[in-house]
């Protein structure tokens, strides 16, 4: 399934559905039609576990085309908001975690040129998120190299406390695109967060694809443009740390809980590894996506 968060208008409470063709499935009132008590937040249902998803594709099949009025709408109707629109907690970010990167990373970042032995985390804090459409900041005082990152996004369903590489993959619920955005010139003693934690650094959605619709993480194209022009194309498979590796190092020190989002590193192609190098501005726009998931477009606005 394809689930979002979505509003109906500006007024309205956020509220989960499910992508269905051209229409959003109101997750809730498709729930009270079937006769199954469903929650209205991306977050419940996560921590309601698989049985819940179960259902809501239950009452997704058994129902389709007899929906009553208000079940579904329009996509064009509604806007969509970040699949969390407001994480529990910071986001787990991976540096440095494919091959190509390391190296443009090495030559214009003062970052080591031999491949990390482990992952390389760092955090996002929950006010980076915004949802699709929603505009990037550009903070002029404080920095003059704003730069671009497509990453998938993993969604942890169930609670993962030092487990395994093998039983890694049960512990997602589903999978998204974040592009991470880095303030090049805000890194501070080698520390990443201020760099990356800005306001409106980790654009993210337009939903989440549930896992049992992703065979391979690790065979999905991925790419990034601004105004149009192609800066970032690459494929999962070129991951340094696979989405297992990342899960089972990061819970064998800090448990992951359901609705925890990592964002699983870029490929080359960003703007501090050009020669000359490439900012984006007030007025450029990104665009980015992940095969089988969907795409992101943000616009860049002075503050």
């Amino acid at each position: 399934m394809r689930l979002v968060t979505y509003r109906s208008n500006t007024e309205a409470e956020a509220r989960l559905g499910v992508l269905d063709g051209d229409l959003v499935v109101d997750a809730q009132r498709l729930g009270a039609q079937a006769g199954f008590p469903l929650p209205s937040r991306m977050l419940d249902l996560i921590d309601l576990g698989p049985a819940a998803l179960a259902v809501l594709g239950t009452a997704l099949a058994d129902t389709r085309g007899r929906w009553q009025a208000g079940v579904a709408v329009p996509a064009g109707n509604v806007k969509l908001l970040a699949p969390i629109p407001r994480p529990r907690k910071n986001i787990f970010g991976i540096g440095l975690n494919y091959v190509e990167h390391v190296a443009e990373s090495a030559r214009t970042l003062d970052t080591s040129k031999e491949l990390p032995k482990q992952p390389v985390i760092f955090s996002k804090p929950p006010t980076t998120v915004v949802g699709p459409g929603d505009a990037i900041e550009h903070n002029a005082r404080i920095t003059r190299q704003l730069d671009w990152e497509v990453e998938l996004a993993v969604i942890i369903g169930r609670t993962a406390r030092r487990v395994t590489e093998a039983d890694a993959l049960s512990c997602v619920f589903g999978y998204s695109v974040m592009i991470d955005m880095s303030a090049r010139d805000c890194r501070r003693a080698s520390q990443w967060i201020f760099s990356k934690g800005q306001d409106t650094y980790a654009p993210f959605g337009p939903c989440i694809v549930t896992a049992d619709e992703i065979a391979d993480p690790h065979s999905l194209d991925l790419w990034l443009t601004v105004n149009g022009e192609v800066k970032q194309k690459s494929n999962t498979r070129h991951m340094l740390f696979k989405v297992p590796a990342l899960i089972a190092d990061i819970s064998a020190g800090i448990t992951l809980e359901p609705g925890d989002i990592i964002a699983t590193g870029t490929p080359d192609g960003v703007g501090a590894g050009r020669d000359p190098q490439e900012w984006v501005w007030p007025g450029d726009v990104i665009e980015a996506g992940v095969d089988g998931i969907g795409r992101l477009r943000h616009s860049v606005v002075a503050v």
